[in-house]
């Protein structure tokens, strides 16, 4: 019974496409992730760069003219955010700390978070400075007051402000350089590891790759040496393969019908051994040292009796009869043959029995071109003779007779001779169902039913039918197969 394969090659071929696939997937997938992580890291320091160089460049010069034209009163505060040359001092102050603010949430190094701190400090003191001014202005403190506090604070805190800018910037830079070095870093080591990976995914494929097509290639080769000696006529050799897939079950299969053909082959080989055997015991049975002799002691009587002319009858009928026995060695002969056979074998039995037996012969003529097994029929009439006429102790006949019925042949042997009880023919019955070498008695009958189903099939052969004092009726039932010439074996033994 075949069964399903542990490791189909559908399996195995999975198995070997993802061998290549995942570590490629997993190399992607990674790369893909780094790219994305450094890109954000690297936008993030651009606009911090960005925020940072506009304040840079911006800033001070404004913050410085906004504050200057507010001493010396060419602007005020309540009005300076009319002034589009202008801007409010608190707004510039605003803006910045609220960008820098942002900044000190993202930025990640501590350099760069440093000097965020002292920056925002710096505003704080800025801002504090501008409201002093404010005050100054509104309390009308004097011009030169205001000067000096522009020159020795609000210029000194500006430009702090400005050298905190591009000490960010400086280490914002530095922090780019740091990360495009470990950028080149994980490159390196990447591209390291990606040639160690392709390497080793390399190795495994081509080691699954041996293993797969081997575990294929092999076996298909072992299959086909199999097949090969079992094309010779070797039916002895067995395929041994063991891959766990569809190949091993294949060669399971090959390996059973292997062992099937084996012993069809043995048992065609023993069924012709036995039909061998059974040809001859007919035959033996056929070439009676006694019917010989009595045969030939009838010839003498008739001759001595002064009647040359049956003896000479005779004499031809049995040298029909044995020239059909032995029939150049071939094991089939057509229905006129037969015919012929049993027709010297009636007319040699006949002188000998003349005043107990008759005998008819009614064979459509339609059936001569058919092929029957040659002594089909012979040992049936035969058995008719002994077993049924001769111990009626009276006269009796035989009728053989054959006719087509729906593509087979029917031929019947019938006697009026004593008949049998129903157990006798039961057990008759019984005998000539077995092989003829088991039978204990009517040798003659189960020889002729074992020949012709071994020849045409079970489903024909023998019926008898049989009662006390009526006689008995022989069926013989065989396909209807055009006689074809054959080689006889005694011919190919001699060639």
């Amino acid at each position: 019974m075949q069964t399903k394969p542990k490791y189909s090659i559908k399996y195995k071929l999975i198995l070997l496409s993802v061998v290549v696939a995942v570590p490629f997937l997993t190399m992607v997938i990674y790369l893909i992730y780094a790219l994305h992580s450094y890109s954000g890291a690297y936008d993030a320091i651009v606009s911090n760069l960005t925020v940072a160089n506009t304040y840079n460049r911006n800033f001070k010069e404004e913050m410085d003219e906004s504050l200057y034209k507010l001493v010396v009163g060419s602007a005020s505060f309540e009005t300076i955010a009319e002034d589009k040359s202008l801007r409010d001092p608190y707004v510039l102050i605003g803006e910045l700390r609220g960008e820098f603010e942002k900044l000190a949430r993202i930025t990640t190094d501590e350099e760069s978070s440093t000097w965020l701190q002292i920056l925002m400090r710096n505003i704080d003191t800025l801002e504090d400075r501008v409201d002093d001014i404010r005050t100054n202005l509104e309390t009308e403190e004097s011009y030169d007051v205001n000067i000096e506090m522009l020159d020795n604070n609000i210029y000194i805190l500006t430009e702090l402000i400005q050298d905190n800018i591009q000490s960010y910037i400086y280490y914002q830079t530095q922090s780019m350089e740091h990360l495009t070095e470990r950028l080149n870093d994980r490159v390196h080591a990447f591209t390291i590891f990606c040639a160690a990976m392709l390497a080793l995914v390399l190795l495994l494929v081509m080691a699954l790759t041996v293993l797969i097509v081997s575990g294929i290639i092999k076996p298909i080769g072992e299959l086909s040496r199999v097949t090969e000696s079992v094309s010779q006529g070797d039916f002895s050799v067995r395929a041994k393969v063991y891959t766990d897939d569809e190949v091993e079950v294949l060669a399971d299969s090959v390996n059973g019908m292997t062992e099937s053909i084996e012993r069809f082959v043995q048992k065609i080989k023993e069924d012709e051994r036995k039909m061998r055997h059974a040809d001859l015991r007919l035959l033996q049975e056929q070439i009676n040292p006694h019917f010989l002799y009595n045969t030939l002691d009838t010839i003498v009587w008739l001759i001595e009796g002064g009647d040359p002319d049956k003896a000479v009858n005779m004499v031809m009928s049995l040298s029909d009869f044995f020239r059909l026995v032995l029939s150049k060695g071939r094991e089939y002969i057509t229905i006129r043959e037969e015919e012929m056979h049993i027709r010297s074998y009636l007319e040699i039995q006949q002188v000998r029995y003349r005043d107990i037996l008759e005998y008819e012969i009614n064979i459509d003529p339609a059936l001569y071109q058919y092929k029957i097994l040659k002594l089909t029929l012979q040992p049936l009439v035969e058995n008719s003779l002994y077993h049924g006429i001769k111990y009626k102790r009276a006269k009796g006949s035989i009728l053989v007779t054959g006719r087509l019925t729906e593509g087979h042949i029917t031929l019947t042997v019938t006697d009026d001779g004593v008949g049998m009880e129903a157990e006798e023919l039961k057990n008759l019955q019984s005998e000539i169902e077995k092989p003829c070498k088991d039978t204990g008695k009517g040798f003659g009958l189960a020889n002729v039913n074992e020949r012709i189903r071994m020849n045409f099939g079970p489903e024909y052969g023998m019926y008898i039918s049989s009662a006390p004092g009526e006689g008995t009726t022989v069926t013989v039932t065989i396909p209807a197969e055009p006689y074809e010439q054959e080689t006889s074996r005694t011919e190919e033994a001699v060639v």
